[in-house]
């Protein structure tokens, strides 16, 4: 006899945060990029289909990274030495968005300008057509700096401006409030700082649909059982009908993955541990399909062949039972 699948229903719905503007919408973007809007728990179509997929982002910088792994440089190539270049590479390979990652200082060691910061990422939107993500270095004053320039130089592009944390979200929120921008909201590992910070930003005007939550994570091997559980958690709070934890989640495998020893040794390591460029895309990929499985509806990732296996694993899980 048929055995019939017991179904959950949730009072809770994700918002939607939509990234980037078309030319109707006072941008240049050739699309958008919408995600969020789940009413059940990740891949669960059974009981709900979602109306929006992961998505997969691809990390770029301003200038040629000096502290990433040599896979990554020579897969990239010369295109890792300009921001246009590597925009255009990055939407070749697959991505769905681009995130243009600021440094603290030039290539000669200066502190990075807003000046040069808004060139790079003029460069990046006359480059490609897709919506985009902008980080500052992570220092608090120099983020300020930068994202409020970039922020002015691009109003109406509908950029997601990062990182608000905490201790320095204010003037951040306030330049995306200014000039039409989203944000990410990164916290530690921790579903009530994930909801503080919520409602701190939320607080300051900002709507909740123009919020991104990066709850940060671990990779294989490096507490993402933790960062799993956190995430998990707060999507299970949003369908039960938190309102403070109904955002679409941001996480960043790629730079955690490329971080770890068996990303980063090439020699003096096991036999065992086999090929090291295959080694290192598999910590990639693997960190990123367990966080899609766990609720991220944005991965940003480094290697484009992470970016494709990713795109084949979420085309795998989004199969409805019909289709299979």
């Amino acid at each position: 006899m048929p055995v019939e699948i017991p179904k959950d229903s949730w009072e809770g719905t994700v918002r939607t945060v939509t990234l980037g503007a078309t030319s109707a919408e006072g941008g240049t973007r050739s699309r958008t990029i919408t995600v969020g809007g789940q009413k059940t728990l990740p891949f669960m179509n059974f009981e709900q289909t979602a109306p929006n997929r992961p998505v997969v982002a691809v990390e770029i910088k301003e200038r040629r990274p000096t502290d990433w792994s040599p896979l990554l440089l020579d897969v990239w190539g010369d295109a890792a030495n300009d921001p246009a270049a590597w925009a255009k590479q990055a939407e070749a390979v697959g991505a769905d968005l681009l995130v243009l990652a600021l440094t603290l200082t030039d290539a000669d060691g200066a502190p990075t300008t807003p000046q040069a910061a808004v060139a790079a990422t003029k460069a990046v939107l006359g480059a490609s057509a897709l919506p985009l993500i902008v980080f500052g270095p992570g220092q608090a004053e120099a983020d300020n700096e930068l994202l409020l320039a970039v922020a002015e130089a691009t109003k109406g592009e509908r950029l997601a401006l990062g990182i608000c944390e905490d201790k320095n979200y204010r003037t951040i929120v306030a330049a995306a409030l200014a000039n039409d921008h989203c944000v990410t909201a990164r916290t530690p590992m921790d579903v009530n700082l994930a909801k503080q910070l919520n409602i701190l930003i939320h607080d300051m005007g900002l709507p909740l649909d123009r919020i991104l939550m990066d709850p940060t994570t671990g990779a294989l091997g490096y507490g993402i059982e933790y960062g799993y559980s956190v995430m998990e958690r707060l999507r299970l709070a949003a369908l039960q009908g938190d309102a403070m934890t109904q955002l679409p989640m941001l996480v960043t495998p790629g730079f955690e993955a490329w971080k770890t020893k068996e990303s980063k040794v090439g020699q003096d390591v096991p036999e065992a541990w086999g090929d090291w460029a295959e080694r290192a895309i598999n910590w990639e990929t693997l960190t990123a399909v367990a966080l899609v499985e766990s609720g991220a509806d944005i991965v940003v990732l480094r290697h484009p062949e992470s970016v494709r296996r990713i795109h084949k694993a979420i085309d795998e899980l989004t199969i409805s039972p019909e289709m299979a």
